[in-house]
């Protein structure tokens, strides 16, 4: 019943400043965790960060100070917004949610968008 759906990615230049959406359908409860993660070729899902009942956040080391994970609950939309992108943060980017607290790995999120891809030359 849940539906995430991303928006936002593109081919852009390093150094540039672009941000995701996620728009959410489908789920509502007391507890919840949502999260972004990313997976380039040939290498595992990562997680880069998420965000506990749109409170307390986490960031992967290799994104900390440059992304910022929110979410406005009006609109039930999460958004990424990525700073100072690197040519090592192409990938193609997914939001994913789960009904309780959060956990850093992919298998643990039932819920998934079909991915957005960030290309970064």
């Amino acid at each position: 019943h849940v539906q995430l759906v991303e928006s936002g990615g593109d081919s852009v230049q390093a150094g540039g400043s672009p941000r995701l959406s996620c728009v959410a359908s489908g789920y509502s409860g007391n507890s919840y965790c949502m999260g972004w993660f990313r997976q380039a070729p040939e290498k595992e899902r990562q997680r880069v960060a998420d965000m506990f009942r749109a409170g307390p956040t986490s960031y992967a080391s290799s994104v900390k100070g440059r992304f910022t994970i929110s979410e406005d609950t009006a609109e039930n939309t999460l958004f990424l917004q990525m700073n100072s992108l690197k040519p090592e943060d192409t990938a193609m980017y997914y939001c994913a949610a789960r009904d309780s607290y959060c956990l850093s790995h992919h298998s643990s999120f039932p819920y998934w968008g079909q991915g957005t891809q960030v290309t970064v030359s």
